[in-house]
């Protein structure tokens, strides 16, 4: 009787647990703009948004180099960040596991054998005509069928749903390490080549300025051309052999950062052997500005973290109301272990406990101020990730344009320049002309075609700085 009248009172607590304290979550209003700002120009612009966007595409369709997209793929499987952002991925689940098990009744099991044997000289002694057994053996088995704590306030179920929004928070913040290493792997990549194009364009010149100062000699030695002209050669020589060394120095130090990306030790990194705008696709739509808040791992990130924010003032706040647990187990009790599960032997309790805080100085209360102030925090943090992206796809998308429009205008600069370069040479050693002025058209031609392949590399950079603020990648 006594047994159905304790499952009676389990089953009446559970029908009341289904009132939850708390704010329930709603998304906060964020002013989200019509369109992303771009540069106001009437050429080569960009596309308007619409609503396909480059964040759309994988990885493998945005970056189409082959080397490339090996790297990446070795950068995904081996690199420390994300590796470590995935444990905590794991660290986040495992976490709710426990937290979601409080939820539900915890059964164990538990015995013990006592062996005793009374002292004939103890506190009461035992007389000598005592002849009855001074050994006592006490056994117990007990199944604890019962521990658990009856929902009412919906404490344990916002506690549960806090940790599964920080595992939904470390799941995107582990998407958004992935955006930022394919986008660093393809960023460093292509300075690589821009830097592997730099030098290039610097052995070559050092080998016409080689000519040209064997050219100068000769010409001394026939009286043709002075002392001075061979100095000035000279001069040529020397400034481009001293920056070769510079640009080695920067190319095997930048294969050394992407060798830690890619979580291995300092190595060569292969890589193609040309440097091209055509490594990244040529338009590079923006989409919906509404899109990037679904789209963008880290806003996801911060908005789960606010969600398990405000799950938190609920479990704080349910604290301020009663607290009822049951205990019940089942078992024996003998000093005999062939009658411990005999029926004289049984034994079973049923403990309910009903638990309320009456004086806590303040705890409660300022506990439930603390789960408010973090909530406001976090909602903070939501939006300003929103600002922030929306900023940065702007600067990107400024950036793209504006780079792509000095790199024409600077491609005109090279061609004039090696047209300037050829015909100023031409001048000199047909005694038309100084030195001079061939000499510096040649420093002004190799400092133009330096800084070309520095805005084409400026270019592509931008499209990667793009693809990761519109929120791909990750894909």
């Amino acid at each position: 009787m006594k047994t159905y009248l304790a499952i009676a009172i389990a089953a009446a607590a559970l029908a009341l647990s289904g009132c939850t304290v708390g704010p329930d979550y709603r998304r906060p209003q964020v002013a989200v703009p019509t369109g992303f700002r771009t540069p106001q120009t009437t050429e080569t612009a960009l596309p308007e948004s619409v609503a396909a966007s480059l964040a759309d595409l994988k990885w493998f369709e945005v970056f189409r180099d082959p080397p490339l997209q090996d790297l990446i793929k070795v950068a995904l499987a081996r690199n420390y960040d994300l590796r470590d952002a995935v444990a905590r991925v794991d660290e986040a689940r495992a976490n709710l596991g426990i937290t979601r098990s409080n939820q539900y009744p915890q059964v164990s099991a538990s015995g013990d054998l006592q062996f005793t044997r009374l002292s004939r000289n103890g506190q009461f002694p035992l007389p000598a005509s005592f002849v009855a057994s001074q050994n006592r053996n006490w056994g117990e088995a007990a199944l604890n069928l019962l521990s658990f704590q009856i929902d009412l306030w919906g404490q344990l179920r916002r506690a549960t749903e806090g940790a599964r929004a920080n595992l939904l928070s470390a799941d995107w913040n582990r998407k958004t390490v992935i955006t930022t290493v394919v986008s660093q792997i393809a960023a460093d990549y292509f300075q690589l080549l821009e830097l592997d194009s730099e030098l290039e364009i610097s052995q070559s010149t050092l080998a016409t300025r080689r000519a040209s100062l064997q050219l100068t000699n000769d010409r001394q030695g026939h009286g043709i051309a002075t002392l001075l002209d061979v100095r000035q050669a000279e001069q040529l020589v020397d400034s481009t052999a001293e920056s070769i060394p510079e640009l080695e120095q920067q190319i095997e130090q930048t294969e050394d950062q992407m060798s830690l990306l890619l979580g291995k030790n300092p190595g060569n990194i292969e890589r193609a052997r040309t440097f091209s705008v055509d490594y990244v696709p040529p338009e590079v739509p923006a989409g919906l500005p509404s899109a990037l808040l679904e789209r963008r791992p880290d806003i996801r990130a911060a908005e789960q973290a606010m969600i398990a924010a405000n799950a938190n003032i609920g479990v704080a706040k349910a604290a301020y109301f009663p607290q009822i647990s049951l205990t019940g187990s089942i078992g024996g009790q003998s000093s005999s272990l062939a009658t411990l599960f005999a029926g004289p032997a049984g034994a079973w309790s049923f403990v309910p406990q009903l638990t309320q805080p009456i004086f806590t100085a303040g705890r409660l209360k300022n506990n439930v101020r603390l789960a408010q102030a973090q909530r406001e925090d976090a909602q903070i943090a939501y939006e300003k990730s929103i600002a922030t992206a929306f900023q940065e796809v702007s600067d990107a998308l400024i950036a793209h344009q504006r780079t792509r429009e000095s790199r024409v205008e600077q491609q005109k600069l090279v061609t004039a320049l090696e047209d300037r370069k050829r015909l100023a040479y031409a001048r000199y050693q047909g005694g038309v002309d100084t030195q001079l002025n061939a000499l510096d058209a040649d420093r002004d031609l190799l400092s133009a075609e330096l800084t070309l392949e520095q805005i084409r590399y400026g270019e592509l950079v931008s499209v990667v700085q793009l693809y990761k603020a519109l929120g791909g990648g990750w894909q």
